[in-house]
């Protein structure tokens, strides 16, 4: 397998893994997250793992332009607030991303305007592909 076959891989794997918990939440939790049909949860998947992968990217970046070979305790605070700023700020525009191209068929609900909702699903995503990556790499070293 190539490195684009694996890019593949994994992003395919990545996508089918929001896919399932935006299905999830909106079969478990109505009020916090409603989507239309299965294919606009495809679509949104899709994008959130589109704009995901840009926000890892920006960060990266500005780590390696502003932190790299770089050390103390200031650079390292201010390295860490620069992250979370970014990741931060990443989940209002990818909100926004979803509220301007599906309109009303994604809708998070809940406190700030569904922002709360929003932010949980997302984590709920990134553990589940941390969960499934550790269990990838468990079955290989056996």
């Amino acid at each position: 397998m190539n490195n684009r076959q694996r890019l593949f891989v994994r992003y395919i794997i990545a996508v089918l893994i929001d896919l399932t918990v935006l299905n999830f939440f909106t079969e478990y939790f109505p009020e916090y997250l409603h989507l239309e049909t299965f294919s606009l949860s495809l679509l949104a998947a899709i994008l959130l793992q589109t704009l995901l992968q840009l926000t890892l990217k920006v960060e990266h970046k500005v780590a390696q332009r502003f932190f790299a070979g770089k050390s103390g305790i200031k650079v390292n605070i201010l390295r860490g607030i620069s992250a979370w700023s970014i990741i931060f700020i990443s989940k209002l525009v990818m909100l926004e991303a979803l509220s301007i191209i599906f309109g009303d068929a994604v809708h998070f609900g809940g406190p700030i305007h569904g922002v709360i909702a929003f932010i949980a699903t997302i984590a709920a995503m990134i553990i589940a592909e941390q969960i499934l990556l550790k269990i990838y790499n468990a079955l290989g070293n056996k």
